[in-house]
């Protein structure tokens, strides 16, 4: 009896707290633009995550994105192996601070290695991935912050 009551109370406190509204926001951040837009971004943190990406999409509406995390700031290019639209990839700093911005990737359709890669000039540590044109529509530019 005395293990059922800490289970409920453990179950009870495990419960508290902020809960996703359906699936698809279960590993979700809002992510502010500096205009006030809010992104609902994909969180990809670990290795396997990263690695799919946006792959296999066939869209992305103007609201949604994909948020990279890494663990330590580097030099982090991209490329668009199995993408089937075009993205912008909006890379920040630690301060969240966008230090460069490649835009309308577009897909690439042949063979893994013959596919380029994007970005990478500057160190970053978090990556913002949106829909093909989508950084010129929220006037995001190099410097600007994005808060999450």
């Amino acid at each position: 009896m005395r293990y059922g009551f800490l289970v409920l109370a453990l179950l009870g406190i495990a419960s508290c707290g902020q809960k996703p509204e359906s699936v698809e926001n279960f590993h979700t951040r809002d992510v502010m633009l500096p205009n006030g837009q809010i992104i609902h971004a994909e969180v990809a943190i670990d290795a396997r995550d990263m690695l799919r990406g946006l792959m296999f999409r066939d869209s992305l509406p103007p609201d949604r994105g994909m948020l990279f995390v890494h663990q330590r700031p580097g030099r982090y290019s991209y490329w668009m192996y199995q993408m089937v639209i075009p993205i912008d990839t909006i890379w920040m700093d630690s301060q969240h601070r966008i230090v460069e911005i490649y835009a309308n990737a577009p897909p690439c359709r042949t063979v893994a290695h013959e596919c380029p890669h994007y970005g990478g000039k500057a160190d970053s540590q978090f990556e913002l991935q949106l829909g093909g044109g989508m950084a010129a529509k929220y006037g995001l530019k190099d410097g600007d912050r994005i808060a999450f």
